[in-house]
Formats: structure tokens, sequence, C-alpha cells
């Protein structure tokens, strides 16, 4: 993408800085904004049946985050997603995401390759939760994501491993 068309598409995100536990988006509320995460961590979790939090997803900067659900098909988020530190965030509405759709078709192109960057995650997070081992998954955030691992409490980081926080300690006893 040239430089002029990146520094078109710039201008329709705003910068927003926030606070550790400022939820972005709540469950029960339409997704009104994309974000760009410059700076934090962001934690995505449902309430199950029996009312407790289950982890998700998480996002660390830099990366691209939104309720690909609520904020394209513009219904009520069953997720919410939560600042685990403080963050430095530029959104971009849905109405303007929308404009950038059909009038940059750089921007089409970027949305195209982030919505199939986003399925193949998913697609592979679902895998690996029923042919991997507690074991191979901590192992494989700690890989790729040191800083979750590291800045984020260990019972979410259970909760998004599948297990509980009894058995990430004796996973981490192992490991080291």
């Amino acid at each position: 993408m040239s430089d002029d068309k990146a520094d078109l598409i710039a201008t329709f995100f705003k910068e927003e800085t926030l606070t550790k536990g400022t939820l972005i988006i709540n469950e029960g509320k339409t997704s009104k904004k994309s974000f760009f995460l410059e700076s934090g961590i962001v934690r995505c979790y449902i309430i199950d049946l029996e009312g407790n939090e289950i982890t998700t997803r998480f996002f660390s900067a830099p990366d691209f985050l939104n309720d690909f659900l609520s904020f394209f098909e513009q219904q009520p988020s069953e997720e919410n997603y939560e600042l685990l530190t403080d963050a430095k965030l530029h959104s971009i509405s849905f109405t303007d995401v929308q404009y950038c759709f059909h009038n940059i078709p750089e921007f089409r192109e970027w949305g195209r390759m982030m919505l199939t960057l986003n399925h193949v995650f998913l697609k592979k997070r679902m895998i690996a939760l029923h042919k991997e081992t507690a074991q191979e998954r901590y192992s494989n955030l700690i890989k790729t994501h040191p800083e979750i691992v590291q800045q984020v409490p260990l019972h979410m980081i259970a909760s998004y491993l599948g297990v509980t926080k009894y058995s990430l300690s004796r996973i981490r006893k192992e490991i080291k």
C-alpha cells in the first residue's frame, strides 16, 4: 500500500488512551468500533452457565482486534473485551470501516487479510484444544506471546488453556 493510502486510512482512526480494567466491548452490546492496539494487553472472556469467567482470547500489542461477529453483523456481543493493562488504542467506527471498504481498494484487501488471519487463528485454537495437551498449549503460548505469560494473572491463563489454576501450577513446575 502506498504511503498516501496509508495516511488516508490513518485519518479514520481516533487515538484513545484507556486504563486497566476498562471494557472496550461489552457482552449484550453491539460493537461499534474496531481497534488497533498500540500498547497493552486485552482479554476476551465469556460468563459460563455457572457464572465463571472463561477467557477465550488474548490480544497484545501491536495487534488489530474487534468482535468480528458483533461488529460486522451489528448484533450484540457475546463476549467482554477487557484491558488487562493501561493501553493506547486507535479506533475506527463501523461507519468509517464501511466507507473505507467501499472506497479504498487497499483497505478492502487489508480487511480481507485480517478476516482470514482471524479465521486461521480461531481454527488453530479450536484444533489445539482437542489435539494438544495443556502443557503443549502452555509451551506454545510462552513461545508466541511471552508478554502474556509475564503480565497476565495465572487464573486467566489457566482458563484460556482450559485447565484449572492448580493444573497450570503443576505444568509450570514440570516445564521448569
